[in-house]
């Protein structure tokens, strides 16, 4: 007499694994987009953290006293912040440079000036930091 179990032993049926590979490739369809969207998010997070730290190495310059100042990004991974005295860096996390166009603008006053970094893997890509309205998306153009 036969076990009451013996037609289990022979494993999956082709419906069975066609179902679960269904499955899995929905699951996948829905899971690769998702990743994508927040690692550029993740990218654009690092590019508004290192455009505000810089922007606030330029504030600091004006709070004391000192002016006008130049940005020097020729070394990656840093902005030199400096008024001809004086040099202070902000560092760069991976991704996050000068925009080709747009980087700054009105370094030579206290209120005017503006400070934007881009990072091409972003979502939105370029971030601007101002005297006049903090942490806002696009360049100083």
């Amino acid at each position: 007499m036969d076990a009451p179990h013996a037609r289990g032993d022979r494993g999956f049926t082709l419906v069975e694994l066609l179902v679960v590979m269904t499955v899995l490739g929905v699951l996948a369809a829905i899971a690769i987009p998702v990743f994508l969207t927040q690692r550029g998010r993740a990218h654009d997070s690092a590019t508004q953290a290192d455009v505000s730290n810089l922007g606030k190495e330029v504030a600091t310059y004006w709070i004391g006293g000192a002016g006008p100042v130049v940005l020097d990004g020729s070394t990656p991974g840093r902005i030199a912040v400096t008024d001809g005295s004086s040099s202070t860096f902000a560092r760069l996390t991976v991704g996050s440079s000068l925009p080709a166009t747009g980087a700054s603008s009105g370094l030579d006053g206290a209120q005017t000036w503006c400070v934007a970094l881009t990072d091409p893997a972003g979502n939105t890509g370029t971030y601007r930091y101002s005297a006049l309205d903090g942490l806002e998306p696009g360049d100083c153009s």
